[in-house]
């Protein structure tokens, strides 16, 4: 029962990266790298101010607030330095790594002598698992309500179509900046909940969670788009739900693999093994997904093909 509790709280807290990841990769058809940045720098300030006796609540705010500066440097960096997507995310990765060191001034710090924290390690876990689903939830349905406004549409449409953005008088490069803001505070959001839920915070927390974020999204999708083409009652399902489900499946997935005996360095293997068989079973999302040379503001570069139906 245990191992079910760890699986809900790890997912939903990975659910809110894959919201994140959504908006970046599935909505803008942004390669952004920077949330491997992004998410330890929410574990980091985190850290650094509950051990200081900071309220939880307010790290998390402080979190937030410094993930949109990282995805505003990203942003930054493309679409007024004219550097490519992808090398603008790597680049401000790279950065991220030494300002969380400076942050937390040294390369890990434990949060279990801290006063107060979200999810303190005496807490039930039914309750630790409504913490974390209260957090999902909310994220879920900002994000829902903000893609209905006349800002959400314009931000997929330039995920569609940045020639008839440009044809509306509408600047793409600022529309495509308040996307990675976004997508990047909600993945620092969720570095902030992790090191809480940890009671530990490290530099290197980040690697991988990129490919974390892209395998819910990809689980999810095939999972709920299964599950709708087996009855219509289900076309209500939203893909921000799509992509909490599919990190609450992807967790699963690895808990399974490691009890199972499987040692922890293959869960790279497992994630790419993952990854695989959640595109073969749905061959439209292969084609979304798919690797093509694109041209886009900031130069040409390989971006994947994630353009929303």
């Amino acid at each position: 029962m245990q191992i079910l509790f760890n699986v809900m709280e790890q997912g939903l807290i990975f659910g809110i990266v894959a919201v994140g990841v959504y908006i970046t990769y599935r909505i803008l058809d942004f390669p952004d790298l920077s949330v491997d940045g992004s998410f330890p720098l929410g574990a980091a300030i985190t850290a650094a101010w509950v051990v200081k006796g900071g309220d939880p609540y307010v790290a998390c705010l402080l979190a937030i607030i410094g993930g949109c500066l990282a995805g505003f440097l990203t942003g930054f960096l493309h679409v007024v330095l004219k550097i490519s997507n992808l090398l603008s995310g790597i680049l401000v990765m790279m950065a991220l790594y030494s300002i969380n060191l400076r942050v937390m001034k040294k390369p890990n710090e434990s949060l279990l002598m801290a006063d107060k924290l979200i999810l303190p390690g005496s807490s039930e876990p039914i309750v630790r698992i409504l913490i974390v689903l209260a957090f999902a939830m909310a994220v879920k349905l900002l994000i829902d309500l903000f893609l209905k406004t006349k800002l959400g549409f314009v931000l997929k449409a330039v995920g569609d179509n940045e020639q008839l953005v440009t044809s509306l008088a509408i600047n793409k490069s600022k529309i495509k900046v308040i996307g990675l803001v976004i997508a990047n505070g909600l993945v620092a959001l969720a570095g902030s909940i992790l090191a809480q839920s940890q009671s530990y915070s490290d530099v290197n927390m980040g690697t991988g969670v990129v490919v974390m974020g892209l395998a819910a999204v990809i689980v999810g999708e095939a999972l709920i788009g299964y599950i709708k083409k087996l009855s219509p009652l289900f076309n209500f399902i939203k893909a921000t739900s799509a992509v909490i489900v599919g990190a609450i499946v992807y967790q699963a997935a690895l808990a399974l693999a490691m009890r199972l005996g499987l040692p922890s360095s293959d869960l790279k293997l497992i994630t790419a093994t993952i990854v695989v068989l959640a595109l073969s079973l749905n061959g439209d999302l292969f084609k979304k997904f798919k690797f093509t040379r694109k041209s886009s503001v900031g130069g040409d570069g390989i971006a994947p093909n994630t353009k929303s139906a």
